[in-house]
């Protein structure tokens, strides 16, 4: 149950209206929006972070979601995993594949994928070593190593937040499962 009320567009100032609104999914309002909109400037604020690792990780469509997938899975949030299952499978994964990340099997994925998800997991857990940064770094480069950390940290901190407030999925929709298949 939510711990906080929906704001609806009505409710905030104008210029914070359109930030409870989903930019993918053609005007639909969000609850983790509306929840963070309790406090304008910080939904504000964390729109901006987010729209920053969204266009500018230095990762592909494909990796952020996996990255973000991955972080989702590591700390179990399913309203970001809900979100993300649909953004991920526009971005070319496969059901499948998006399992294979929610049981933290990589054996289906590329080799700077399999270092990526490993590198998120570890950034979730503190506990990233010299040698996987390295692997990374390899992989994909500097900027988009960067990316994966900053994406990884950033959507785990926005399941904290989801958590912490009790958002839940958009009424209508159903928790799609750790297994979308």
């Amino acid at each position: 149950m939510a711990r906080l009320p929906y704001v609806t567009q009505d409710e905030l100032d104008e210029e914070y209206r359109d930030l409870v609104l989903s930019s993918l999914q053609s005007g639909k309002r969000l609850n983790v929006y509306s929840t963070i909109a309790n406090n304008p400037p910080v939904l504000e604020g964390l729109r901006a972070f987010l729209g920053s690792l969204w266009n500018h990780s230095g990762l592909s469509d494909r990796q952020r979601e996996l990255v973000i997938l991955a972080a989702c899975t590591e700390i179990g949030s399913a309203y970001e995993f809900q979100q993300h299952v649909r953004i991920g499978r526009d971005a070319g994964l496969t059901d499948e594949e998006i399992a294979a990340v929610a049981r933290d099997d990589r054996e289906p994925f590329a080799d700077d994928e399999r270092a990526l998800l490993a590198y998120a997991r570890a950034v979730i857990r503190g506990r990233v070593t010299d040698a996987l940064h390295e692997a990374v770094v390899e992989q994909v480069g500097a900027e988009a190593t960067v990316g994966a950390a900053a994406t990884a940290a950033g959507y785990a901190a926005l399941g904290r937040v989801i958590d912490a407030l009790g958002v839940e999925i958009e009424e209508g929709d159903e928790f799609v499962g750790w297994d979308p298949r």
